[in-house]
């Protein structure tokens, strides 16, 4: 059996409010922007580098119910985990482009991490795996 975790859901409020995000503030890149109905699109986003990994599918609020879940998908709790190679140099974008540091750098026995928040309050860990000798 081969199978891979392709796309993770992330309820947002406007798809163009949260492109814009993501690709200006953190420097993702759009993969898709696919209309699908007047109301819906099919929109796709991918952090810098490799191609390995997991793509966010942004999924415009459709019901009452999804509008209380922007920003708190996870209660509170880190939602995404986003690995670098270098988190200094990525803290100092983040900051350069207003990213609210929810918790700075702290080092950790698995490595470097600091936490933020995107545009909805959703919290990440930015995380510089350790190195394994």
């Amino acid at each position: 059996m081969n199978q891979r975790i392709a796309l993770i859901t992330l309820v947002v409020a406007d798809y163009d409010a949260a492109i814009d995000f993501y690709t200006q503030k953190l420097g993702f890149r759009l993969v898709e922007d696919t209309q699908l109905s007047p109301e819906k699109r099919w929109v796709r986003i991918t952090p810098p580098g490799l191609e390995a990994g997991a793509e966010l599918l942004l999924a415009r609020a459709a019901t009452a119910e999804q509008e209380q879940r922007i920003g708190s998908q996870t209660g509170g709790r880190v939602a995404l985990f986003l690995y670098t190679d270098n988190l200094a140099r990525d803290y100092e974008q983040l900051v350069a482009n207003g990213v609210t540091i929810v918790r700075p750098q702290i080092i950790e026995a698995y490595g470097k991490v600091l936490v933020f928040a995107d545009l909805y309050g959703n919290l990440w860990d930015l995380l510089e795996p350790a190195q394994r000798v």
